[in-house]
């Protein structure tokens, strides 16, 4: 192995890292939210994909019956909640909340669909298309269970992960798909050296994103109610924050940060309804480095994985997955043997 194959493996490894911390910081924000493991974060990138693929091939994207299907029945279960609790004032706003608003995007996508509009416009409308999936799955799902134990928890996000992979088999088929790149060409950095404009695209993006969360959660009212309800629930709820609307909140960055994850992979490897799995174990390999709280850690913790990935490559392409996932034992190894267990969590476990 030369330095120019280590160059060639750090700068693939770097771009898959990039990917994995974006993945990553979606999975802190749910999990310190929500105490859930957002096990579908893949699925709902592999939409994004697959969604601006059938924009390419001049087809609608069948993610807007997905979304259709999913907002039906929120609307149907928040309308049957208001209903048995007589607080029939708010039905119009739940129906706007949960069912005209998800349907603007499938709109946006039916004018768009075999048309000749601008590859960035379809790009957009391909990340809007995805932003109500997690939302809307979580208000299914897992909102009302949300006072359960976090294993009950991981449990239902399981269960939302196979009801994705089933219907993404349904609406968008078997077959593998792959976009255009998003930028063509290469940047020479020697004379047996080059960086294509498109690892530039991903990695440009991941250090950009991760500046304007830290921005947010900083400095911004929404990114400290976010904050507050991640230290403490009940106290957040004291002083006026809602934890169902800031998990809310929490699902919609995530869905948000799946979608440019799925437009940034799409032109770089071939995607399947099932392939958001293996992208969402791997960011939660990163997340567990960052102890599912860490931003920065976790940053690492991708980056980590990202490198040790393209080696893994390698050497051995049939064990690459294995080499990243068995990273995972001895960081559980570490982090259970120095985490410190409150009273509430054994008693929680005992039951």
């Amino acid at each position: 192995m030369d330095s120019d194959v280590i160059l060639i493996l750090l700068t693939d490894g770097i771009a898959n890292g990039a990917i994995y911390l974006l993945a990553g910081i979606g999975m802190v924000l749910v999990f310190s939210v929500t105490r859930v493991v957002f096990v579908p974060f893949g699925d709902v990138a592999v939409f994004a994909a697959l969604s601006l693929a059938a924009f390419e091939a001049g087809h609608l994207p069948p993610t807007v019956w997905m979304v259709a299907l999913l907002a039906a029945i929120a609307v149907g279960l928040e309308v049957l909640r208001l209903g048995r609790a007589g607080d029939y004032r708010r039905i119009p706003a739940a129906v706007l909340g949960w069912g005209l608003l998800p349907a603007l995007p499938c709109l946006a996508a039916w004018s768009l669909a075999g048309s000749q509009a601008p590859a960035l416009l379809k790009v957009l409308c391909a990340i809007l298309l995805v932003v109500p999936v997690a939302p809307l799955a979580a208000r299914i799902l897992l909102q009302p269970i949300a006072d359960a134990s976090s294993l009950v928890l991981l449990m239902a996000a399981l269960v939302m992960h196979f009801l994705f992979a089933g219907l993404g088999l349904m609406f968008f088929g078997p077959e593998g798909h792959r976009t255009q790149a998003l930028l063509d060409g290469t940047w020479d950095l020697g004379a047996t050296f080059a960086v294509s404009m498109q690892t530039i695209l991903m990695v440009g993006a991941a250090a950009v994103l991760g500046l304007m969360f830290f921005l947010f959660f900083e400095y911004t009212l929404v990114g400290k109610a976010l904050r507050a309800t991640a230290v403490n629930r009940v106290g957040a709820r004291l002083v006026g924050v809602r934890p169902a609307r800031t998990a809310l909140m929490a699902y919609l960055c995530a869905s948000l940060l799946a979608g440019l994850i799925g437009v940034l992979i799409a032109p770089i490897t071939t995607l399947y309804y099932d392939s958001g799995f293996t992208i969402g174990l791997k960011a939660f390999v990163a997340a567990i480095i960052g102890g599912l709280t860490s931003y920065p850690l976790t940053a690492l913790g991708a980056i980590a994985v990202g490198i040790l990935e393209s080696f893994g490559a390698f050497w051995s392409g049939a064990l690459k997955d294995v080499i990243v996932f068995s990273v995972l034992i001895p960081v559980l190894l570490v982090r259970s043997y120095y985490a410190v267990h409150s009273e509430d969590e054994v008693e929680e476990i005992n039951q």
